[in-house]
């Protein structure tokens, strides 16, 4: 495992306007080209975080899919966030990881916002997904999954090769100013708790339903300690996880030793 180079693009989502999204978001993206690993935008990057599925969802073989595949190419690097999608008669808020070699997985998200309705509108996911870059192992969630600690759970296996389930935990998020405390003290305390890097990429500016978004975007170490820390304007910035350091931590204070067993019912 080497050190891994991870870039936040905490932006101003365009409300429901997947075009100007895709022209704004490339352009920042574009500015990271042979700089990063890994870029992570925002929750529901295309369109703004909206009930209104009918009007922005996507299929997989649209126009913003397509867009995303052409875009990592363009500039070496994965990229993840999330856009509203249309499958088989049902809408998703679904992440998207995102090759340079133009392959991509998915994670639907699994907890769906119902005190703004999404439960209404969305279908949930069942299953995590954890995909592995430059011998890291990353579990990419959504925003409300930020406050389900055992959807996020990390634990050791012993069975696969002496290995915890992840090394870099992420969440892309639509996380409004009312409630940024809880935004940033879940996300240290699911750091902490999975010894793990946590990164947490949020959108600033105004949407459509008048709700204000603080940015507050961060990389935080494996004891909560941040390693940057984002405002509440538009920032590109790119860090670099040290293997070495995680490593040494997580010999150092072997805490998965005492962990709990059990298991998720679906």
């Amino acid at each position: 495992m080497q050190d891994l180079k991870i870039s936040l693009v905490q932006g101003a989502t365009r409300w429901h306007d997947a075009a100007a999204n895709r022209e704004y978001y490339g352009a920042l993206v574009r500015s990271l080209k042979g700089q990063s690993d890994l870029i992570v935008l925002p929750e529901t990057f295309t369109s703004g975080f909206t009930n209104e599925t009918l009007g922005n969802a996507e299929s997989m073989q649209g126009e913003s899919v397509t867009w995303l595949r052409a875009l990592a190419s363009e500039v070496g690097s994965v990229i993840t966030g999330s856009m509203v999608i249309r499958e088989n008669d049902r809408c998703y808020n679904r992440l998207f990881w995102v090759r340079p070699d133009g392959t991509l997985a998915t994670y639907d998200k699994r907890h769906l916002f119902r005190m703004a309705g999404e439960h209404e509108r969305y279908a949930g996911g069942e299953q995590r997904l954890i995909v592995e870059l430059n011998g890291w192992r990353i579990c990419p969630q959504v925003c409300y999954d930020l406050r389900f600690p055992v959807w996020s759970r990390n634990r050791y296996n012993v069975s696969a090769a002496n290995r915890f389930d992840y090394d870099l935990l992420i969440f892309v998020a639509n996380w409004p100013t009312p409630r940024r405390y809880p935004w940033s003290t879940l996300l240290r305390a699911r750091a902490i708790e999975n010894l793990t890097y946590c990164v947490g990429v949020n959108r600033v500016g105004l949407d459509g339903n008048d709700l204000h978004y603080s940015g507050d975007s961060v990389v935080l170490d494996f004891v909560g300690q941040p390693l940057i820390e984002l405002g509440a304007q538009e920032q590109v910035v790119t860090v670099s996880l040290s293997a070495a350091a995680l490593t040494a931590h997580r010999e150092r204070f072997p805490a998965w030793m005492d962990a709990d067993s059990f298991e998720i019912s679906r």
